[in-house]
């Protein structure tokens, strides 16, 4: 119910701001060169996000169906939360774009992750996850629509409770270590170009953002 109402929220909130009007609503480009192209503008953005989620939702799906060995309750209990935020996420975004606007379904890559050991879930959730708020840090200045920096900035929070979360099963007491703060106490940040080949390794079909400075090789 809860993701129901979430749901119906995006929709209504969004169009009744107009989303995807004529200043933003430019189509995400076909295949081009190596991969799928997000687009220019808002709509490139969205896109931008709606890849990492489905990256995201992708690999907390397969936790959950195969957990590893040793899981506990609670984990597996916490873990499931994710998955069902990042699928949340993933389908508010899919919604938000529309069919006319959003990428393809992107397919994984997850064989360079194993499964069945709790290391190295655990340190692919912490990458994920950290990334993901990077990501979401380094192109907040791009968007344009105030709606959808406003719905930016609610996702990127809940990432970095994820983020919090992971870093503490691997390490407890390191949910906010200078690995991730700066000297400020503010979380980094990662431009388009530093976070889609990173993202890329773990897709099979490439995403490319040649409006925003970045064509998969």
């Amino acid at each position: 119910m809860a993701r129901r109402s979430f749901l119906r929220y995006a929709g209504a909130g969004l169009a009744a701001a107009g989303m995807l009007g004529a200043a933003a609503c430019h189509k995400a480009n076909p295949v081009v060169a190596t991969g799928l192209d997000i687009g220019i503008g808002d709509t490139g953005i969205l896109n931008y996000a709606y890849a990492l989620e489905q990256l995201e939702a992708a690999f907390y799906i397969q936790v959950v169906a195969t957990p590893y060995s040793g899981i506990t309750a609670t984990e597996t209990a916490r873990l499931t939360d994710i998955r069902d935020h990042e699928v949340a996420h993933r389908e508010f975004l899919k919604a938000t774009l529309g069919t006319s606007q959003a990428i393809p379904a992107l397919t994984p890559d997850f064989s360079s992750i194993n499964f069945g050991t709790r290391a190295s879930v655990l340190a692919a959730a912490q990458a994920f996850e950290d990334l993901g708020v990077q990501a979401y840090n380094g192109a907040g200045f791009l968007i344009e629509s105030g709606i959808y920096l406003g719905i930016a900035g609610k996702i990127v929070s809940v990432e970095a409770r994820h983020a919090s979360y992971i870093r503490d099963l691997i390490t407890p007491g390191s949910f906010g270590d200078t690995t991730i703060l700066d000297v400020n106490g503010m979380d980094q940040s990662k431009t388009i170009a530093q976070v889609l080949p990173i993202a890329n390794t773990f897709l099979k079909t490439k995403v490319n953002a040649s409006n925003f400075g970045y064509v998969a090789s």
